[in-house]
């Protein structure tokens, strides 16, 4: 078990004031580039590591005591216990939750974390994890190649991932036999209400067929049941067995 550490509230990286600049050849334009295809490099060799991958999103600011964070973990049980590893961000909240579900049952647990100035580093129970400067070279990896996205409740960064599956989807980016789901029905009902009324049934700026693309429910349990029938990603899976077994 990790060594227990004391209690501090997740502060916002936006409560902590930018970083001065520092005027030197790494804030450069051409280095810049490299970084990036650094860090697309190092994430993508990371993951070959890992099959049978679900990714879970969710508030970093939920606490232990919180409804969704307990829900998160037990999610984190189930799945490990069927052979799932769990993708986070690697952060507090309902990352941490979902890890630690994971890490307790013995499951893989794996977190892609951001490097943010002042911000609290990856929490405890992450067995295997890399760090990213970018936030867009983390997006690509977090929406990688998992056989489903979970989504609790959240504030912006949550939305963000949200929004970029379902439309990768409904574009056909990637296929259209991924999950995605929505666990806690009080939270998501009124977004969803708005995308129904507004978005396309008012200004058609969706297409009816699109609802279909995520599903709402309220437990560990009922995520699970719709996880455990979706597909293997053979387009990254099969890699992970053959590489494993050159290994």
């Amino acid at each position: 078990m990790p060594t227990q550490q004391k209690k501090t509230k997740h502060v916002p990286n936006s409560k902590t004031g930018a970083p001065k600049d520092v005027a030197d050849f790494r804030g450069s334009f051409p280095w810049r580039i490299f970084r990036i295809m650094s860090e697309f490099v190092d994430g993508w060799q990371f993951l070959a590591d890992f099959d049978k991958t679900v990714t879970v999103f969710g508030s970093a600011r939920t606490g232990e005591d919180d409804r969704w964070y307990k829900e998160a973990q037990k999610l984190g049980k189930i799945l490990a216990k069927d052979g799932y590893s769990i993708v986070t961000g690697g952060g507090p909240g309902i990352m941490e939750a979902a890890n630690r579900g994971s890490f307790e049952n013995g499951g893989g647990s794996i977190g892609l974390d951001i490097k943010l100035p002042f911000e609290q580093k990856e929490n405890p129970y992450v067995r295997k994890g890399v760090g990213f400067y970018y936030f867009f070279v983390r997006k690509v990896m977090l929406a990688y190649s998992a056989r489903a996205y979970i989504y609790f409740p959240g504030g912006f960064g949550t939305l963000d991932e949200l929004f970029e599956i379902v439309t990768l989807i409904q574009t056909k980016k990637v296929t259209q036999t991924i999950p995605v789901v929505l666990i806690g029905k009080e939270f998501w009902t009124p977004m969803l209400k708005w995308i129904n009324e507004t978005v396309i049934d008012k200004y058609q700026a969706a297409s009816v067929e699109d609802k279909a693309i995520y599903r709402v429910v309220d437990t560990a349990e009922e995520a699970y049941e719709i996880i455990k029938k979706a597909p293997a990603r053979h387009e990254f899976e099969e890699y992970v067995t053959t590489h494993k077994s050159h290994a």
